[in-house]
């Protein structure tokens, strides 16, 4: 461990006892100093090291970089995969060992979106850039583009989609579950709006609920405005130098993709999973039909569930056995 990471938890875990072990360390985040919202640049990572770690000090490994929804963060995400011992029975069951890394990117409206934003910080280039690098340099990875795979669940399949377009220099392989956030913006209820303009210190809005919060930290990721204190964001509907409507259009992955058509079909795989039951699954058909009808190979799986009900199967049975056919081992 390098003087620049600091362990901040000797984590009990029900898998220690199949050989994975888990860490979890302080690191810095270069990109995301300077923030508007003062979002903590030294954050965790949750590291799990697969069973060989320990013992074959000559041995390299395939990284996948695993971010979590809104709402929550990553002791949240690790919580979930506990359910069904998620790694570790993935090894168990054939998958290729992996390190898996899980940041944290809760913020003050309790989501980064992973987006570049001068108000909630560059969570781009701190996932593709500060993370991977620190974890590079202090883990025994494979430290190749081939040997790196990104994937999230909810605002985390979004953050997949999102970065994986803009970084294919760093990734070769995308698993998207549950990606929120897919499709153009078609505004905001505007009672919500209207309650939201009532608040005139951010502090007084941590007790809100799900969806206005999001709204929060929407508008901070994708409508930031350094001139309009103390949110820094526009919302939908004020007197913005631009609309801000049409800018969170703008970072929507179908408003996107066309753009970037050329660095998803250099990923040596993608793939999307959503439950039947999920209200988000218009967006994730929308974001299939793209993909096919610009020749993008990719894997789609509606499963059954919902939103939530089955992360850490599918983390087990279907992620981490995806990227072990995907990534490199050498």
């Amino acid at each position: 461990m390098t003087a620049a990471g600091v362990a901040i938890a000797a984590m009990a875990s029900p898998v220690a006892a199949q050989g994975v072990s888990v860490e979890q360390v302080l690191i810095p985040g270069p990109s995301l100093e300077g923030n508007l919202e003062g979002n903590d640049a030294t954050r965790d990572i949750i590291v799990y090291l697969p069973p060989s770690y320990a013992t074959d000090e000559d041995r390299r490994y395939p990284v996948v970089y695993a971010l979590h929804g809104y709402s929550a963060n990553n002791e949240a995400f690790r919580a979930d995969l506990a359910r069904t011992d998620a790694v570790a029975s993935a090894f168990a069951g054939g998958a290729q060992e992996m390190i898996v890394v899980m940041p944290d990117a809760q913020t003050l409206h309790n989501g980064s979106m992973y987006t570049a934003s001068v108000t909630v910080g560059d969570w781009e280039s701190y996932i593709a850039e500060d993370v991977v690098s620190y974890v590079d340099a202090n883990y025994r990875t494979v430290a190749t583009r081939d040997a790196r795979g990104l994937a999230g669940h909810s605002m985390g399949g979004y953050g997949t989609l999102r970065i994986g377009m803009k970084r294919p220099d760093v990734f070769a392989a995308l698993y998207a579950m549950s990606p929120c956030c897919l499709e153009p913006s078609r505004g905001v209820d505007p009672a919500m709006l209207e309650k939201l303009r009532g608040y005139d210190d951010p502090a007084d809005t941590l007790e809100l609920g799900f969806f206005e919060r999001a709204t929060l930290a929407s508008a901070a990721a994708w409508s930031p405005n350094p001139e309009n204190p103390p949110f820094y964001f526009d919302l939908p509907g004020d007197d913005a130098v631009t609309d801000p409507v049409a800018r969170w259009t703008a970072n929507a992955p179908l408003a996107m993709a066309d753009q970037y058509r050329a660095a998803l079909d250099s990923y040596e795989a993608i793939a999307i999973d959503i439950g039947d039951e999920d209200w988000l699954l218009p967006g994730a058909k929308k974001m299939n039909e793209w993909l096919t009808l610009n020749g993008i190979e990719h894997d789609f799986e509606i499963y059954e569930g919902d939103h939530v009900n089955r992360v850490s199967e599918q983390f087990r049975d279907k992620v981490l056995p995806f990227f072990s056919q995907a990534l490199t081992a050498e």
